[in-house]
């Protein structure tokens, strides 16, 4: 689908999307989907997502970041609902929370049934997103006008994200993981 950039104001989104938030928190197999979503955390190995936060402990921060997760997955909808232009869609969401709405989409058949019930469309390609999140923006805008100032430990700026990332990554070298932990040399047999 070939986007025309145009997006809806954002407070007309944040009136959709708190609705939709809402009505998703309500879904009598919303528990469920939570219960999945925060057991999927086993498979949370991503070195370049969930790291980028300050002190990261998973334990401490799977549950804030669900919130996040869904509350960016409810702009999404609210912004294809207005425009049924899934590139237009892909609005900036900062890197750890798009970590988090992975671990929901790993989720398809309780997140579908949810989204069916809702009456929403869930649209999250991996080729599309953007991570270019930044204070002032579309989805800041929105956001703060649906539910108040992001939590900055989560909704991390792209350039702070990208200057986090830089020190992973010569930490990650350090250790003998090479391009951010995409590559290494470890020989198990040997080992």
């Amino acid at each position: 689908m070939t986007s025309t950039g145009a997006l809806p104001a954002p407070e007309t989104v944040a009136v959709r999307a708190a609705e939709i938030l809402t009505a998703i928190q309500s879904d009598p197999e919303f528990e469920a989907f939570t219960a999945a979503a925060l057991a999927y955390d086993e498979a949370w190995t991503c070195f370049t997502g969930f790291p980028v936060i300050s002190n990261w402990n998973l334990d401490d921060d799977k549950r804030p970041l669900l919130l996040e997760g869904l509350r960016a997955l409810a702009l999404k909808a609210a912004v294809y609902e207005m425009t049924s232009d899934e590139q237009a869609t892909e609005i900036p969401i900062a890197v750890p929370v798009d970590e988090m709405m992975h671990a929901m989409i790993a989720q398809p058949q309780l997140l579908s049934r949810i989204a069916e019930r809702v009456g929403v469309a869930v649209i999250h390609q991996t080729d599309q997103e953007h991570h270019d999140y930044a204070t002032g923006d579309f989805t800041h805008t929105a956001y703060t006008a649906a539910w108040g100032e992001p939590a900055e430990r989560y909704w991390l700026d792209h350039s702070e994200a990208g200057r986090r990332l830089a020190i992973l990554d010569e930490r990650y070298a350090a250790a003998g993981f090479r391009r951010s932990g995409k590559e290494h040399s470890i020989d198990f047999a040997a080992a």
